[in-house]
């Protein structure tokens, strides 16, 4: 039996990465173990229609539209669409990244003005709109992708922290995409991260760490990634470890989001339950009332990655 191909693992990411994202949307800062004890999936509540993708994935495609139009990295015109979806008004946003697209300063300094004032911006924000800019840049090999990941990182979020791990996510999907097992890729991953923060990332990606040793909220960037690799080495399966990112609790959507892409680029698109891309959709804040559906955003992966591969 042959397992999935290249391009079926870059549709697994994107259409994985949405699909976690609908799924624990409903269970977003509630406790563990909701979805077990629900007996249901994909239908919808806290707010959310059932198989809606929040903020997560909305920005997961301006990130990836901008990348198709320009040919590579437009950080203004990037930035732009992110201001145009907030001013949308989203059901959801990250405080954060409100803040840093709302403040009316340029692309290129409001991330690090509002660090600066704040002195906390190591959210999962940037985490959790990867998917696609994986796709896209892995082609161009381990330094390449994370460089990008941290420049996108940076346009919402001033601390490095966030952009380590974007950057973290960014080559554990583009081994998974060349058929690599991205657990043993984590070592060398982890030498390529910026010495400030190897060693926090080192911690919570080892393989005898697990969620209950978490010393932050999983909304944060750290937990954020560790819950992620600790779901998909912890199961055997796409559905089973995006389940599980679910059942943690706290910041569901996001945390299912990553690792939705981490598992969809290992198993595959044709691993994602057909129930849940069934009811799959992902409404466009600011962009007219368009909305994408699980065609188009496997359309989109296809795009992504032969882009990425020219």
């Amino acid at each position: 039996m042959t397992g999935p191909t290249r391009l079926g693992r870059a549709a697994g990411t994107v259409l994985g990465s949405a699909a976690g994202d609908a799924l624990g949307a409903p269970y977003e800062f509630g406790p563990a173990g909701q979805l077990s004890a629900r007996g249901e999936e994909m239908c919808g509540g806290g707010g959310w229609d059932p198989g809606e993708a929040t903020d997560d994935t909305q920005m997961a495609v301006l990130v990836a539209e901008s990348l198709l139009e320009h040919g590579g990295l437009a950080l203004p015109d990037l930035f732009a669409r992110f201001q145009q979806w907030v001013a949308g008004e989203p059901k959801d946003v990250g405080l954060q990244t409100e803040d840093v697209l709302t403040s009316g300063a340029p692309w290129d300094v409001a991330a690090a003005l509002h660090f600066q004032v704040n002195a906390r911006a190591a959210g999962n924000g940037s985490l959790m709109r990867a998917a696609g800019s994986a796709v896209y840049f892995a082609a161009a090999g381990r330094d390449a992708t994370m460089d990008a990941a941290r420049r996108i990182a940076a346009l919402t979020h001033g601390d490095r922290a966030a952009w380590e791990g974007t950057a973290l996510l960014h080559e554990l999907v583009r081994v998974a995409l060349d058929g690599s097992d991205p657990l043993a890729a984590l070592p060398a991953a982890l030498d390529a991260v910026h010495p400030d923060h190897r060693e926090r990332y080192g911690r919570v990606l080892a393989p005898d760490w697990h969620p209950g040793l978490a010393t932050e909220f999983n909304g944060a960037v750290w937990p954020c990634l560790g819950s992620a690799v600790w779901a998909l080495r912890t199961t055997t399966g796409f559905a089973q470890a995006v389940r599980a990112a679910v059942d943690l609790g706290g910041d569901t959507d996001t945390v299912a989001a990553v690792t939705g892409a981490l598992a969809g680029a290992r198993y595959g698109q044709d691993a994602i339950p057909g129930h849940w891309t069934a009811r799959l959709h992902v409404p466009l804040p600011g962009s007219g009332g368009r909305v994408l559906y699980a065609d188009d955003l496997r359309a989109l992966a296809h795009r992504l990655a032969a882009a990425g591969s020219r």
